[in-house]
């Protein structure tokens, strides 16, 4: 789909719904559930632009709408019941982001109550749709394909830290998208003939464990991959590149301004307020099985300058053109 097309598809939304479907919802407030792999803290602009997006089609928490918040803060084991829970309630719509096993949470919760996820994993292997044109059940959403992205994000690392014998891949075993990312990079590695090490962590011990055997092997860099658990320890990731002076690439700007080096992908806000945008039309009555999967086309390049600085580490002036931010 082009971009433009993909724009007019969510901003000429409105226009396009039935008058019956916004007279039906006049005095009536909805109960949703917002259900998230992350933690609440770190993600504010997440549900702000979640938010926004329901603005957009009519729909203010405390208006006509009230927001049902289930975290799961990472661990991913917690999400079934917390889906259940959700389904107890009877919300009208469960929002599941914050990686695909809230989406699998909810599906294996409910046939009946609509589903809009917010996934970087393929939904139609997963089994959350039929086809990312007709998704033919209960479900649908925004798929930002973050975690595909890994070879590209390690050749741009690549081009920043060039001399690295070797290059740390920082990911989480515990997320379904996990062999995928391997061998992304796996197949990377072996075209350009960059030796790596996979580092594994699904808890805060092991982060930390993590940037300790980067020390002692003398990795010159280090790609994050992709995961809403690394996600939300995004300040605690930065700090120990920082204090263990190593280049790294993440996944989302979010990481770039929390004063990482850099980071390649969608824009995270735009995701959630695609996600709040289709819960706001399944409320006016559009069905899940006839919206199709949204798939950002854009992708930003963000470069922290004044982290290069302190690391040392030199940004070509072809790579800050091809940057569509730069925090200086």
């Amino acid at each position: 789909m082009r971009r433009r097309q993909f724009i007019t598809l969510l901003g000429g939304a409105a226009a396009t719904w039935p008058l019956a479907a916004r007279a039906q919802q006049a005095g009536k407030i909805y109960r949703i559930g917002f259900l998230s792999g992350r933690s609440p803290g770190e993600s504010a602009s997440a549900v702000v632009a979640f938010r926004k997006g329901l603005g957009e089609t009519g729909y203010t928490e405390g208006k006509n709408l009230g927001i049902e918040f289930r975290w799961a803060e990472g661990q991913y084991e917690r999400l079934p019941a917390l889906a259940a829970d959700l389904v107890r309630r009877q919300v009208a719509v469960i929002a599941a982001t914050g990686g695909p096993a809230s989406g699998q949470a909810a599906k294996a919760a409910t046939a009946t109550i609509p589903i809009v996820f917010l996934s970087g994993a393929d939904p139609v292997h997963e089994g959350l749709v039929a086809s990312l044109n007709r998704p033919g059940g209960n479900a649908t959403g925004v798929n930002p394909l973050l975690p595909a992205m890994e070879g590209k994000r390690l050749g741009l690392l690549r081009e920043v830290v060039p001399n690295a014998a070797l290059i740390g891949v920082l990911a989480n075993p515990a997320t379904p998208f996990f062999d995928l990312q391997v061998n992304d990079v796996q197949e990377t590695t072996r075209r350009v003939g960059q030796q790596v090490h996979i580092l594994r962590a699904s808890s805060d011990e092991n982060i930390e464990a993590a940037f300790t055997t980067m020390a002692e092997l003398r990795a010159g860099a280090l790609l994050v991959c992709a995961d809403p658990f690394m996600l939300s320890r995004r300040e605690r990731l930065v700090a120990l590149a920082a204090r263990h002076t190593i280049p790294a690439i993440y996944e989302v700007r979010e990481y770039a301004i929390a004063g990482g080096l850099m980071s390649y992908g969608v824009s995270l806000a735009d995701a959630y307020r695609m996600a709040g945008v289709y819960t706001g039309r399944i409320l006016n009555g559009e069905r899940p099985a006839e919206l199709p999967v949204l798939q950002p086309t854009k992708f930003e390049l963000v470069i922290n300058v004044k982290t290069a600085k302190a690391l040392g580490v030199k940004i070509s002036d072809d790579l800050l053109s091809l940057s569509d931010e730069v925090i200086e």
